[in-house]
């Protein structure tokens, strides 16, 4: 079954084979932006590249992967109660742990959690809907607990290798969205997908997230261990 996920991501004729052109699409886009803005606003930031290049980077390629899983939803549009709780609950989760934790490095855990619990629950309620009022309460509370604990996390390696830590969250999240990804082409493989989009809404949401976290890491509040 897993071959035959990994061949329709390559080759094949559904939704599965578009997973890679969207995280692309998703790079390119979040690299043109933070291009444009260093052009008109960032590269008069002191130590910009050295205090936050890293966050954002990791910040750019944790969306990257994010998004190819609601772009997957989006096409097959209704889900199982189970595989949409799942969706919901991994949506959330990750998306909520991850911008929290990233912003968190860099402005506190208050302002981290707050900017984390507002993507995962935004993004996990908006994908977990796709199986009804569940996999949306579903997406509430796991981007409530996520943005939290990355926040958290992040604060408490403060002090701790926190950059090589983000390396390892990056990795072991990415590797369960691409898991997520996994799940729903099994569960909705004899389904035909019910909609069919262009790349508008994968550039507008990279456009909209990057540039969202890009402002509050270099712009927004911090706590006072940060100054």
């Amino acid at each position: 079954m897993f071959k035959q996920f990994l061949k329709e991501v390559k080759h094949g004729e559904r939704v599965e084979s578009e997973l890679i052109k969207t995280l692309f699409y998703s790079l390119i886009t979040s690299f043109l932006v933070l291009g444009f803005l260093w052009v008109i606003k960032l590269k008069n930031v002191d130590n910009f590249v050295s205090d936050y290049g890293f966050f954002l980077f990791f910040a750019v390629l944790s969306y990257a992967f994010l998004i190819p899983a609601i772009r997957q939803v989006r096409a097959y549009n209704e889900m199982p109660c189970m595989s949409g709780m799942m969706v919901g609950m991994t949506t959330g989760m990750i998306a909520g742990f991850l911008s929290g934790f990233f912003v968190a490095s860099t402005n506190g855990m208050f302002v981290g959690s707050v900017f984390g619990m507002f993507i995962g629950i935004t993004l996990g309620a908006w994908n977990g809907k796709c199986c009804g009022v569940m996999g949306f309460l579903e997406g509430i509370m796991a981007g409530f607990m996520g943005g939290l604990m990355g926040a958290m996390t992040a604060f408490m390696l403060f002090n701790d290798n926190l950059r090589p830590a983000t390396i390892i969250v990056f990795i072991i999240s990415a590797v369960i969205l691409f898991s997520l990804n996994y799940m729903i082409y099994q569960d909705r493989r004899e389904f035909k997908r019910e909609k069919k989009e262009g790349h508008f809404l994968t550039i507008l949401l990279a456009l909209i997230l990057v540039s969202l976290t890009t402002w509050i890491i270099v712009f927004g509040p911090r706590s006072g261990v940060f100054g």
